[in-house]
């Protein structure tokens, strides 16, 4: 039979999901209603019904990682979507198949490069001593400053490296749904008026919106689960300046060894993640639908 011979096809994806999406999901629901200290096994791991939910939200350091990740997510992420919108509309605009061609390649090599090495990248340019940061300050007449030393400046550096490695993202996934818009309705709307900004907002902006709910839903889990690039380049540091939410939720689980209360934060941030791509869908994809 033709269906159960697909369903056999389908068994591996099936079993994959299984054991690197919803099993660890389940795992984290499990413990996160468990006192689970890797530190203290001894004790076990009795059930304890909602305290590590209770002790998280009672916990100042939980709401100034999230307030910093929230902070971090408001200013980042409007800068890279008009970047991204600006790129897009200078590539849509361009007469010239190459440049565009071009350009495309371009913009795929910051997206094809690992979190990891994102934050060594940022590590080499934001270095005191010999760091292209200060050099190109230095052509300025600005003295050199100790970017990932200084609270604002390592928060500011994150920001710079995130936005240089994911605005190319919102720039392609924008300039996708600009080649959307009927050509002749942009040659009727340019007759009608030489002004950009109304072109974008009467007759491409219903275009681009199912684009942007996707990079809103898309960049904002990103945010709030972003740890590679932030851990190798700064620590979190310093003090807690860059310690957003996953790193402080990877600091409770693995450095204080309290899984039970990390699983918790995780499965908070979860249902963070959750609201604000429902959220999302409502109020933008409603829009252009």
């Amino acid at each position: 039979m033709p269906g159960s011979a697909a369903f056999w096809f389908l068994i591996p994806a099936i079993f994959t999901l299984a054991a690197i999406g919803i099993y660890p999901l389940l795992l984290a629901l499990y413990n996160s209603f468990h006192q689970y200290k890797l530190a203290d096994l001894a004790s076990g791991t009795p059930f304890i019904w909602f305290d590590n939910y209770i002790a998280t939200l009672s916990d100042p350091s939980f709401w100034g990682a999230l307030g910093r990740t929230a902070l971090f997510l408001c200013v980042t992420l409007p800068i890279e979507v008009a970047l991204g919108l600006f790129a897009a509309l200078m590539l849509h605009r361009t007469t010239l198949p190459w440049m565009r061609a071009i350009a495309r390649v371009s913009l795929v090599i910051p997206m094809a490069t690992t979190y990891a090495v994102v934050g060594l990248i940022g590590r080499l340019i934001f270095n005191r001593q010999f760091g292209v940061a200060n050099y190109i300050g230095g052509l300025v007449g600005m003295p050199p400053q100790d970017w990932l030393a200084d609270p604002t400046l390592a928060f500011v550096s994150v920001m710079i490296m995130d936005i240089w490695q994911w605005t190319p993202f919102c720039a392609l996934i924008l300039l996708a749904g600009l080649t959307m818009v009927p050509k002749e309705a942009e040659e009727a709307a340019r007759l009608e008026t030489p002004r950009w900004s109304k072109i974008l907002w009467h007759l491409q902006r219903p275009y681009l919106l199912p684009g942007l709910t996707a990079i809103l839903i898309l960049r904002s889990a990103d945010m709030l689960k972003m740890f590679d690039a932030v851990f190798t380049m700064t620590r979190g540091g310093p003090g807690t300046a860059t310690e957003f939410i996953s790193v402080y939720i990877q600091r409770v689980g693995f450095r204080l060894f309290d899984q039970g209360m990390a699983s918790a934060q995780a499965i908070l941030l979860l249902i963070l993640t959750i609201v604000l791509s429902r959220l999302y869908i409502r109020f933008v994809y409603r829009e252009a639908a």
